[in-house]
């Protein structure tokens, strides 16, 4: 055994020497120990050889969770090769953008992208291996003659595909250093160094195993994102056990099956996306009088993604387990980090530095706690060499800063002067309103205070006045369409500046996420802004009125227009026939902020029996109420505004009222 870690391939190959009998993987019932995997690996590798594959080449992998990824990662480290992540969601153009800016040489996939794979190699003939678990070629490459491990000295390490602001994905290079940097935490976690050699490799192999920290981790992440990645590889490096769940989405019940089933100490979720269902299920379990045995997790982790107060409540008022919520990037970190083990100990949005962290002004100054200043997060912790391809970029994400070389992917943050780290969010997400810069992360954590609100996800949406304003998805719909936008955010007070407050709430039955659970902003904003809105001019009386002459009735159908409001700035509206108008307002208002308006319109056109009203905002989305005399009542809230010569401009929503004959027993629904 030579001194120095050579290679990925070569770390990983020792720790399943020390551990060779012990369980690597585990799949359902599916059982491979560390020798298994690593002698499937090989021959997986001998097979990719056999057609061409070899060191420097990338192995591009599109599989769901499974021992499948792992063996053909290790396949890919031991042929000298670099594995890539493949989203198995993708479609023809955004497989043949990945396979074309990685120069993937191999592609192995699951049925699930096997259909669009074959039709996007055929035309890419880079790509010299297609391969398909589950099949006889499959089955045979993993049956074939091994490859054998070879001593040279590597330093390639993965491709990590991550999301763009683009919306196509940028490639993060990882070497064996910077790699091996992040998978070592499987020791560092239990206060053995960080091993320099293969031979310490071994040693913290076995020092785990005398100890019984060799960890067994349930990673609900998908392996395709970071945080799944990097978690199963370390378990790999630990000697530990990685235990998948079968379900292709989350199943909660068979996940707490496993950790009770397989005695596991660890598992890795998305934030409350995981957090929540997983707290369900723990409860339906309870209340059937079948709770699950959770007495061996000892830490849950979670990056990147929100994790409120409640949902950890919930786990830890029911076993001795210290919840871990890592602030990282794919470019990096740690940057900051919470840990808490006790109820009593719980705080919204509480991190601290990490040790490798800091939070830089303009200057590359450290920010001072207590002074507002906001800085962006710098981690000088294990680090990649770049993002593939673009010099330019890499040179503004990793910069030496006082001599040492740091990853500032753009993160902003400020620290409280009991040196609490407030994260911000990145800069290229932060809503600008009429100046004021609102960073949304800080809103979405202030927002989930409400017992009400399990998610949220906050957006700029263009306005004509304010350049952009603050709104939030909030969910679940079916919880908050009895509660008032008032009474959703009445919290805010006390939490946050009064421009810091969503001058717009939309609920929905889920908040737009990817499959790694961040929030999905792009879909969000798409949702917010897709309502059918008008702008008109005029004075602002006219926009309370019917777009056609409606008559001294209501018709079966027809549109009408409403202005919108700001509660700063309540206007009385008295729309024409064939409506009433009452608001809450004093009376019409003028100033320097702009018109506004308040109103609750009351259609007086009584009703068939048997008949009730019903507003369509849009498809799907609907009120239906039914009163005693037969009328419906609902109030609309937008926003109005003067332009640059003060003059009343609104931008209104069409809504088309119907009536029909009562099918069921009226109720009322939030847009």
């Amino acid at each position: 055994m030579t001194t120095g870690l050579r290679s990925v391939a070569a770390a990983l190959g020792v720790a399943a020497e020390v551990a060779a009998d012990d369980l690597a993987v585990v799949v359902g019932d599916r059982e491979l120990t560390h020798a298994q995997l690593h002698e499937r690996a090989a021959r997986l590798a001998g097979a990719l050889a056999g057609r061409g594959i070899g060191p420097g080449d990338v192995v591009a992998v599109g599989l769901h969770n499974g021992a499948e990824y792992l063996e053909t990662v290790l396949a890919a480290f031991r042929l000298g090769a670099v594995p890539v992540n493949v989203n198995y969601r993708y479609r023809e153009p955004e497989l043949r953008y990945a396979l074309e800016y990685t120069s993937a040489a191999a592609l192995v996939v699951d049925e699930s992208l096997a259909d669009v794979a074959r039709a996007v190699v055929a035309d890419l003939p880079g790509v010299r291996v297609l391969l398909q678990v589950g099949t006889e070629a499959y089955a045979s490459a993993v049956a074939g003659p091994a490859l054998p491990a070879d001593d040279a000295e590597r330093g390639d390490g993965i491709i990590l595909l991550t999301g763009g602001t683009t919306g196509r994905p940028k490639g993060v290079v990882w070497d064996r250093d910077g790699l091996l940097g992040i998978l070592s935490s499987v020791f560092r976690l239990h206060g053995i160094p960080a091993p320099t050699s293969l031979a310490e490799v071994a040693a913290g192999v076995t020092e785990l195993g005398r100890r019984g920290d060799r960890p067994v981790v349930v990673p609900m992440s998908p392996m395709m994102h970071g945080t799944g990645f990097f978690n199963a590889m370390r378990t790999l490096l630990g000697g530990g056990t990685v235990c998948f769940a079968t379900s292709r989405s989350l199943d909660a019940h068979e996940v707490w099956g496993i950790v009770a089933r397989r005695r596991a100490t660890e598992m890795v979720i998305v934030g409350d996306a995981f957090g929540r269902p997983l707290v369900d299920a723990l409860a339906d379990a309870e209340q059937a009088g079948t709770p699950y045995d959770i007495g061996c997790l000892r830490r849950i982790t979670s990056s990147g993604v929100t994790w409120s107060v409640a949902v950890k409540r919930e786990l830890l008022a029911r076993g001795a387990m210290t919840l871990v919520d890592n602030i990282s990037a794919s470019e990096g970190g740690p940057f900051g980090i919470s840990e808490v083990s006790r109820v009593e100990d719980l705080a919204e949005g509480r991190f601290t530095l990490a040790s490798v962290a800091r939070v830089l002004d303009e200057e590359d100054r450290d920010v001072v706690p207590g002074s507002g200043q906001v800085g962006v997060l710098a981690s000088a912790g294990p680090q990649p060499v770049g993002y593939l391809g673009d010099p330019v970029r890499t040179a503004r994400t990793w910069r030496v800063i006082d001599g040492v070389r740091h990853a500032v992917p753009g993160d902003l943050a400020t620290v409280e002067a009991d040196g609490r780290l407030v994260l911000l969010g990145r800069g290229d997400g932060v809503v600008n309103t009429g100046g004021e810069k609102v960073f949304p992360e800080e809103v979405e954590q202030a927002l989930l205070a409400h017992p009400a609100i399990t998610d949220a996800v906050v957006v700029g949406v263009p306005d004509p006045r304010w350049g952009q304003i603050v709104t939030a998805l909030v969910a679940p719909r079916a919880a908050l369409q009895g509660l008032t936008d008032a009474e959703l955010t009445a919290h805010l007070g006390e939490r946050l500046a009064r421009y810091k407050h969503p001058r717009r709430l939309v609920r929905v039955d889920e908040v737009p996420r990817t499959t790694a659970g961040k929030a999905n902003r792009a879909r969000a904003r798409e949702i917010a802004t897709g309502q059918p809105f008008t702008v008109e001019s005029g004075h602002v009386r006219a926009f309370a009125r019917a777009l056609g002459d409606a008559g001294p009735g209501i018709p079966p159908t027809f549109p009408i227009a409403f202005a919108h409001v700001d509660e700063d700035w309540p206007l009385v509206m008295r729309p024409g026939r064939p409506w009433h108008g009452s608001g809450a307002g004093p009376g019409e208002s003028r100033g320097s902020g702009g018109l506004h308006a308040e109103q609750e319109f009351t259609y007086h056109r009584p009703l068939g029996e048997g008949e009730t009203l019903t507003a369509h905002k849009r498809a799907g989305r609907t009120w239906t109420k039914a009163g005693r005399s037969g009328v419906l009542t609902f109030t609309e809230r937008h926003i109005d505004f003067l332009d640059a010569q003060q003059q009343p401009v609104v931008r209104s929503t069409t809504v088309t009222v119907t009536t029909a004959p009562t099918q069921t027993p009226a109720s009322e629904e939030a847009p």
